[in-house]
């Protein structure tokens, strides 16, 4: 195995695995978090209160703060395409013509028809990797 040198790399110049130069050790928590969460110890129940009571009272501050937690963001939104069932890889095909057919209708956004086909690719895999799977079975049965 190579051996990291001084500055924590190996002689291909690429980095060590794991913290050759020393530091914090994996895991360990920083500083600033450790001091921040024993100040507040035993007080979340109270701090809660104080901001639902201030968003109450008509703080916007607080009511964003409030409502953030109740009901975040949503990172991604439903994507509506119509795709057949996919119970082989030709299916696959035909359904990922379905998703370009509906990108150039403009009925869903390019990035949200890239996440559907990421999703038909990894379906496709598993109906072929189950084919395969019978078609050894049967093989296997056969002598």
């Amino acid at each position: 195995m190579d051996k990291p040198n001084d500055n924590g790399r190996k002689s291909d110049g690429t980095f060590a695995p794991g913290n050759a130069l020393g530091g914090r050790t994996p895991g360990s928590r920083n500083k600033t978090t450790l001091a921040v969460e024993a100040l507040l110890e035993g007080e979340h129940e109270a701090l809660t209160r104080a901001a639902i009571d201030k968003a109450l009272e008509g703080d916007s501050t607080a009511l964003r703060l409030c409502l953030d937690r109740i009901a975040p963001a949503r990172k991604d939104s439903p994507v509506t395409v119509k795709l057949p069932p996919i119970r082989s890889a030709a299916d696959a095909v035909e359904a990922s013509s379905a998703v370009l057919a509906a990108v150039a209708a403009g009925e869903v956004t390019p990035d949200e028809a890239g996440r559907v086909m990421a999703l038909l690719t990894a379906h496709k895999s598993m109906v072929e990797a189950g084919d395969f799977e019978a078609r050894l079975a049967a093989l296997e049965e056969r002598q």
